[in-house]
């Protein structure tokens, strides 16, 4: 494991006089391995934030959300997940294809409690996972750096009320986009979803699919 401090941390752990106590903290909670709490934790997730960097140095945050589950820990080094229909822009894949180096954000808003990951990503097209995340398109497997937790004074309280109807499960078919049906995506989405709209009940405009992303129909 490569050194957790850089010098602009040092900086700001010296001007404030942090810097034992965040030797200390490091020294407790940042761990080389999956310990079987932190699995279990992850294991019981539908939902986990991923952060990737871009070619212009730019971070990407995004929001990856699926059943219980969506994350396997393959081993104590390593967690996959896979990647699902979204609107082709394949923003954090593509990234990761540039460079591997992301950061994974777990957070229980009921407890509330937390565990972070940065590690090493790669995308495949041919993983044997594929065959274990209904709907995937693709999987990644992430070679685990470092994992930790956070204390969780600042996370506020949520209550969770229903698990998303577009999250792929087994055996069901998958729930299709409804930005599909916007018109002005019509000459440009892939010829496989060019009967989308008519499935899904016609053509909308964009301010009738504002109107349903507001009422969380999205």
């Amino acid at each position: 494991m490569s050194e957790f401090y850089g010098k602009q941390h040092r900086a700001l752990q010296q001007e404030f006089d942090t810097e034992k106590m965040a030797n200390r903290v490091s020294e407790m909670i940042v761990l080389p391995e999956i310990p079987d709490e932190h699995r279990a934790f992850i294991e019981r997730r539908d939902f986990f934030f991923l952060t990737t960097i871009d070619h212009r140095g730019y971070p990407t945050c995004s929001h990856k959300g699926g059943d219980v589950g969506c994350v396997k820990i393959v081993d104590n080094k390593t967690l996959a997940f896979a990647s699902l229909d979204g609107n082709g822009m394949y923003l954090s894949m593509g990234n990761i294809a540039l460079n591997g180096k992301v950061g994974m954000l777990f957070i229980d808003f009921e407890t509330p409690h937390r565990v972070r990951v940065h590690g090493d990503a790669r995308v495949s097209r041919d993983d044997p996972l594929l065959r274990e995340f209904p709907g995937a398109e693709l999987i990644v497997r992430v070679t685990l750096a470092e994992i930790f937790i956070n204390c969780p004074r600042y996370i506020h309280r949520y209550q969770r009320v229903a698990t998303s109807p577009y999250a792929p499960k087994a055996d069901c078919p998958i729930r299709q986009a409804q930005w599909k049906r916007i018109d002005a995506m019509q000459d440009a989405l892939p010829e496989r979803d060019k009967d989308l709209a008519t499935e899904l009940g016609g053509i909308i405009t964009m301010e009738e699919y504002g109107e349903m992303v507001l009422k969380g129909e999205g």
